[in-house]
């Protein structure tokens, strides 16, 4: 017989990308904001949703996907440029893997960025619905897809001019119609960001929760009696969940938390910017301007220059341990905040979905 839950852990990522189109161009260097992150985030997040599945795992995620990311990914030149995008980054990777046969550990990551791009390529080029996918996990039950705001507009700051709200909620519901065949239930208020009354816009589009920051309840009058550890009800009915700090600070926090581990791989250490620039001039901007291609050789190492090589075999590890001690730090946060209030505290635990790329 199954025990009742001490408390719950509810787990939001949110995933949103401004709008960037430009047909008039060939390439487009802020394009590469959503190449990198269907690369880096997107792709292996479904990849961990195909293995949950595959594992018979059960699992509850929450994932707020914005308009215009939704639009971006649907989008038919978009798709046709990122697998132009996965092409010429195999070729590099493949490049790579000669240049640096003599470095062991660069060696070994230039054949997994190689093996990885193909077998990405491999899977988008079979099926570039990326909306659809994570539309198909919705279905199971299992995953539960909230919007955002039309465009990602500073609520608070657009109340100005109420009608501005409520045209980026209303959009945001009839775009997620049109993506996912129903309204949302939920809605990720963009920066978390909240002022008395977006409620009413909310209930108006038929949104039962929102997100927001930590002192949005904590600051309240009349205060909540549970702090951020209970949904509280607007006037209106729709309820909100507060940001919980100190799961927070565990996966935000380079300082505190995870993220400035020095076994994880340095994000700003890129080849696109380290190598010889007639190298890599073919696969950065076409004016010589340098970016990101998602190649990165170093670990975080500490807060200097002087990086050394990324071991993805430690950093798994590493992640593994870290992951580890985050349940355990939640079921002792759930033991002691149950202890104080006398109820079951829900832990909100919202994130970039970026941040785990």
């Amino acid at each position: 017989m199954a025990t009742a839950p001490q408390g719950y852990l509810a787990l939001i990522l949110h995933a949103h990308l401004p709008f960037v189109r430009h047909p008039e161009y060939e390439q487009f260097l802020e394009e590469n904001w959503l190449f990198e992150a269907i690369t880096e985030t997107y792709l292996p997040l479904l990849d961990v949703l195909d293995g949950l599945a595959r594992d018979r795992v059960e699992y509850r995620l929450t994932l707020s996907l914005s308009p215009t990311l939704c639009a971006m990914l649907q989008d038919a030149l978009l798709q046709e440029r990122y697998l132009r995008h996965l092409t010429k980054l195999i070729e590099l990777a493949g490049h790579e893997i000669d240049r640096t046969k003599w470095e062991g550990p660069f060696h070994q990551l230039a054949q997994f960025y190689h093996d990885r791009l193909r077998r990405f390529r491999d899977i988008y080029a079979g099926n570039r619905d990326l909306v659809g996918r994570f539309r198909y996990f919705q279905g199971t039950g299992q995953l539960e897809i909230i919007t955002c705001a039309a465009t990602h507009g500073f609520l608070p700051l657009l109340r100005v001019n109420p009608e501005a709200v409520r045209a980026q909620i209303l959009v945001a519901r009839d775009h997620y119609r049109q993506c996912f065949g129903a309204d949302p239930r939920g809605i990720w208020l963009p920066e978390c960001a909240y002022e008395p009354g977006l409620e009413e816009f909310l209930q108006e589009a038929g949104i039962r929760w929102f997100t927001l920051d930590t002192h949005g309840l904590l600051f309240a009058e009349p205060r909540p009696r549970y702090g951020v550890f209970a949904p509280v009800f607007t006037p209106t009915g729709v309820a909100a969940f507060g940001r919980d700090m100190e799961s927070s600070r565990q996966v935000w926090s380079s300082v505190d938390g995870y993220p400035g581990d020095p076994d994880y791989r340095d994000f700003y250490r890129d080849i696109g910017f380290d190598a010889e620039l007639n190298y890599i001039k073919p696969y950065i901007h076409p004016d010589g301007i340098r970016c990101f291609t998602g190649l990165k050789y170093h670990r975080i190492t500490g807060p200097t220059r002087d990086k050394q090589p990324y071991i993805r075999d430690r950093a798994i590890a590493k992640a593994a341990d870290h992951a580890g001690h985050f349940l355990f730090s939640r079921q002792r946060q759930v033991e002691h905040v149950r202890a104080v209030l006398q109820r079951e505290p829900v832990i909100v635990a919202p994130y970039d979905a970026e941040l785990f790329g």
